[in-house]
């Protein structure tokens, strides 16, 4: 398995040193540090100029607004996961930080694997609640007979936000462009998705990709294939041409798939 896009994260945090020490920890750990801020002015200026998956936000900031001010304001430019980093947990903080509906919440101090912790907890709880709001989806690894696998809960989980997913890799999530992937194989009891010249292994059926992943591009062309439409350069009544790869057409699949051509 290749390596996957990192997941990018903004760290807001009025000491230096602090915020040093836990870019340190987090770049170790995969995950890449778009930038630093230590008060909401620079925050807000990083949101808007780069690519990021999540917030980790300390209270006490330098400047006008704390933390909280400035997740409010960011959260109304784009939604996306945050965590709170504070040593701040008397009633009326704690009571301001749920008007602003963090994924995650660390006392400090903290160390480098319970923020991990956090990460992943703020990713799903995020994607829950974007599920709730029929936004995203949360795909969980099931027996044939929809049961949860003994055991399994959170090792294949497949998280979706927006134009992107998130699948569990080395006890941490790794972010797949939805518009990235080229094709979907069913492989015995798990499945290959293959982006470029990456190829991502997970212990997930077919039919469970197909059916909860919110993503029109994808096709269904085979009992053992998914392709996405965008992806295909070529194709005759047998098979699709993606890449250097040939990948057969189902009879049983065949009317759906010529369906997505508007042939005149």
């Amino acid at each position: 398995m290749m390596a996957a896009e990192k997941i990018k994260i903004l760290i807001v945090e009025d000491e230096s040193i602090v915020a040093l020490d836990l870019a340190t920890g987090l770049e170790k750990d995969g995950y890449q540090v778009i930038g630093m801020a230590d008060h909401a002015e620079e925050a807000i200026h990083l949101f808007n100029t780069h690519e990021v998956d999540i917030i980790l936000m300390d209270i006490h900031l330098a400047g006008l607004k704390d933390g909280i001010d400035t997740v409010a304001d960011l959260m109304k430019i784009r939604q996306i996961p945050v965590i709170y980093l504070t040593a701040f947990t008397d009633p009326a903080t704690i009571d301001r930080v749920k008007q602003t509906y963090p994924s995650a919440f660390l006392t400090k101090p903290y160390n480098i694997c319970n923020v991990g912790i956090a990460i992943e907890l703020a990713l799903n709880n995020f994607a829950v609640l974007k599920e709730q709001q029929g936004q995203g989806r949360v795909i969980h690894l099931e027996d044939t007979d929809g049961r949860r696998k003994e055991g399994s809960a959170g090792k294949e989980t497949i998280l979706q936000m927006d134009d992107c997913i998130f699948v569990k890799h080395n006890y941490q999530f790794v972010k797949i462009r939805l518009s990235d992937i080229l094709y979907v194989e069913s492989d015995s009891n798990h499945i290959n998705i293959f982006t470029g010249e990456k190829k991502f292994v997970l212990r997930l059926s077919l039919n469970q990709l197909f059916e909860k992943l919110l993503f029109k591009k994808l096709v269904r062309i085979h009992r053992s294939y998914v392709v996405n439409i965008d992806a295909i350069q070529s194709f005759t009544d047998q098979e699709v041409l993606i890449g250097k790869r040939e990948l057969p057409i189902g009879r049983n699949y065949k009317e759906d798939f010529l369906k997505h051509f508007d042939f005149r």
